[in-house]
């Protein structure tokens, strides 16, 4: 169960026994209140039971009143129920009594009759008698006659408070209180072990991740809004240690790639200063060789060229400052010299090298120097798996709104373990003993193709299979 259904179903729960305990007090004060007030302990029932038989003695005989029996056994009546009786005409005349010698008197019926039992205790408030009316209503004249007025004691009348209704309210608050006491008890409990502990132990936890300790699993073993808040928690941990292994092996890179730049940079500018000071000290003796030393020189010098390029598009790269300005430009002229300008540098490996007959002309938006860096980068790629005697063609097509080149070669090809890293940063495949020319490099060349490419709202992917040659192939949209 959740934390927040379980504190929902808490918190419903706490409120009905409140207002139990509220509806207990409730009545309790009631009680109290009915109690104190003494009208309210009066019942009519036990006048009613002690005045029948009066009532219905005087209905049954009241044209016979004057007779001196009658109005005795009335009397003997009214004395053995402990009462006193008064019966009064219409006009106010007493006709009998309890006490003969009241009779033949006029009494104020708007003061003297009460037939409601309050309001015969509020008039004799503070005393011990009640006078409470009935009328009298004979069966065979269907009409009032006269009123019978009881004077009665309270204590007959009175009803004693019943205890079992306060000992009900007591003992059900009690229960109410003592449910409450142990629900807060548990909810307490509940709360230090399914929030406070997991918090702390969270706390302890973000602590070892400060200090750079990754490694130990966070579990907890609720499903709930906890056990969710540790699962993200521990997803996040190993976000971070991926991360952080990521960062390291990224710092690593980096430095074996200053490392390798660096010896490659050294390589061409150490043979270009030895050719150069065997130019100056007369060593080149004819126009032929001086000629032959030029053109080792530039194969150098462009080497070199490529490698700061490739580290400041590389520093760009990390900054997300690549600069890409692309303009609208015909494709044909454009990529016909590009492809013409890499012709020699293949040719002169040994390979044979194919290109189009004549390329699509058509309107594109690219910055002519990243593209020709992206074919120099694909092209200096295949020559690098690839042996005299191989093939590198070039191919151009238009497909719906895009404009695609093709570079494929028919070289070793990308062995299968490495085709997942091949956009990677920093990466250089595993080359066969015949290729190992191959890891010779950066690592940062088809990582900056796809690089431009993409700001160009382009895409770049390939197809290679192992001993038979790779395709490489990227696309430019059509304006």
């Amino acid at each position: 169960m959740s934390l927040f259904n379980g504190s929902k179903r808490w918190l419903t729960t706490t409120l009905i026994l409140l207002m139990l305990l509220l509806g207990s007090s409730l009545t309790l004060a009631v009680d109290r209140l009915v109690n104190h007030t003494g009208e309210s302990n009066l019942s009519i029932n036990k006048v009613r039971l002690r005045v029948n038989p009066i009532m219905l003695a005087i209905e049954r005989n009241y044209h016979q009143l004057n007779t001196p029996e009658i109005q005795e056994n009335i009397r003997s009546m009214a004395r053995e129920q402990g009462i006193q009786l008064s019966l009064a005409g219409l006009d106010g005349t007493i006709r009998l009594s309890s006490n003969p010698s009241s009779e033949g008197q006029h009494i104020h019926l708007a003061s003297a009759l009460h037939y409601d039992l309050n309001h015969a205790a509020y008039a004799k408030d503070g005393e011990d008698l009640l006078d409470i009316a009935f009328p009298v209503i004979p069966a065979d004249e269907g009409k009032q006659i006269g009123n019978a007025i009881f004077t009665i004691p309270k204590s007959m009348v009175t009803v004693q408070p019943s205890s079992t209704l306060p000992l009900l309210a007591v003992g059900t608050s009690l229960i109410i209180a003592l449910i409450l006491g142990t629900l807060l008890i548990s909810m307490h409990r509940n709360l230090h072990k399914r929030l406070l502990s997991p918090v702390n132990l969270l706390q302890h936890h973000a602590e070892s991740i400060l200090k750079g300790q990754y490694d130990q699993s966070i579990q907890y073993q609720h499903a709930d809004e906890i056990g969710e808040l540790y699962a993200m928690f521990d997803l996040m941990r190993t976000e971070i240690k991926f991360l952080s292994e990521q960062r390291i092996q990224q710092e690593q890179a980096q430095k074996e790639l200053i490392t390798n730049i660096s010896h490659d940079i050294k390589t061409p500018i150490t043979t270009v200063k030895a050719y150069i000071e065997a130019i100056i000290e007369g060593i080149c003796t004819d126009e032929k060789t001086l000629m032959e030393y030029m053109r080792i020189m530039q194969t150098h010098t462009d080497k070199t060229a490529q490698l700061v390029e490739d580290l400041l598009i590389h520093a760009l790269q990390e900054l997300g400052q690549i600069s890409v300005e692309p303009r609208e430009v015909y494709s044909g002229p454009v990529f016909e010299a590009m492809l013409e300008s890499f012709g020699h540098a293949v040719k002169i490996k040994g390979l044979t090298y194919e290109t189009p007959d004549s390329v699509p002309n058509v309107l594109v938006r690219m910055d002519t120097t990243r593209i020709e860096q992206v074919l120099s980068n694909l092209i200096s790629n295949a020559l690098k798996n690839t042996r005299p005697g191989d093939v590198i063609r070039v191919l151009t097509e238009l497909d719906a709104d895009q404009f695609i080149v093709k570079i494929a070669d028919t070289g070793q090809g990308i062995q299968p373990q490495d085709m997942p890293f091949v956009f990677e940063r920093y990466f250089r495949g595993q080359a066969s003993p015949v290729y190992s020319h191959v890891q010779d490099g950066t690592g940062l060349g088809l990582s900056i193709c796809k690089n431009i490419v993409e700001a160009h709202g382009g895409r770049i992917s390939f197809s290679s299979k192992e001993g038979q040659g790779t395709l490489f192939q990227f696309s430019l949209p059509i304006c």
